[in-house]
Formats: structure tokens, C-alpha cells, sequence
């Protein structure tokens, strides 16, 4: 299985999920959140997040996005992929937002890990756009 896993400060991995969730079909089981509360600990944050990834095994394909890259949840939950011998079949992504996670999410299962990895990489590229609601020619650009 391919699971997208979303780790964050705060509350944004659950938001993210939630709205995957809604965006793509509903219940699933292979989108697993985490955010990093201001009360959490490492330890704390560590214990929880082996927790959520119990059911993944190394025959298992994952996409780990953070929020920030090389921040601490993102940078934590490498290192628990890696402990839990998990890490190489992970691709792992930070910066993440929720087109690029849903563009993820929906290809997932009809490209290699290979072709998944350029797909993203592409995709994100191209994701900010600057949107001008005020100009005459919004017809024209929307």
C-alpha cells in the first residue's frame, strides 16, 4: 500500500487530512496526520507518531510531506521512518500545501515511485500562482 503521511506544526497536518479526505472520495486509510503541539515533547510527539505508522511495513510505499522543510516535526518524523526501517520507501517532501498533496494523493496508485517523485517535484513548481481579482482582465486570466 501507498500511504501519504502529513506531519506539521500545529493543527495543519489534521486540517490538510480533513481536507483530502473531503476532496477525494471520503473515509481512507492511507492518509495518517500529525501535528506537533506547543505542549508536545520530541519524546512525546515520537511515541505518538510510531504509533499512527504501526500498520505500515517496509513492503509499503510512503509520502511523507511537512509542512516545513527541515523543521522539526518533518525532521522528527524522518528519523522515526528511519528507526522503524522505513525510510527507503519513503520520498519525503517539505513545503507541502494542499493542491500538491491532493495531486499526490489522487496519482498515487497509477505511477512508480519514480514517476510520483518527478510528478511532485513538477507539480510544485507550479502551484503558486498570484491571483488578480481586481484587474479588468480576471475574465479573461479565471
Amino acid at each position: 500500500m501507498k500511504y501519504i503521511i502529513i506531519v506539521s506544526h500545529g493543527d495543519f497536518a489534521y486540517g490538510m487530512e480533513s481536507a483530502l479526505k473531503m476532496l477525494d472520495g471520503g473515509q481512507r486509510n492511507d492518509i495518517i496526520a500529525m501535528g506537533l503541539t506547543p505542549d508536545m515533547g520530541s519524546e512525546v510527539y515520537t511515541k505518538e507518531f510510531k504509533e499512527k505508522l504501526s500498520g505500515i511495513t517496509p513492503d509499503d510505499e510512503i509520502l511523507l510531506f511537512g509542512d516545513i522543510g527541515g523543521g522539526s516535526p518533518l525532521t522528527m518524523a524522518a528519523n522515526v521512518l528511519s528507526e522503524m526501517g522505513l525510510m527507503g520507501a519513503a520520498l519525503i517532501y517539505g513545503g507541502s500545501n494542499l493542491p500538491l498533496v491532493l495531486n499526490a494523493s489522487l496519482m498515487k496508485d497509477v505511477m512508480t515511485a519514480e514517476e510520483l517523485d518527478a510528478y511532485i517535484l513538477e507539480a510544485a513548481k507550479d502551484e503558486l500562482k498570484k491571483m488578480d481579482f481586481g484587474s479588468e482582465d480576471t475574465e479573461d486570466e479565471i
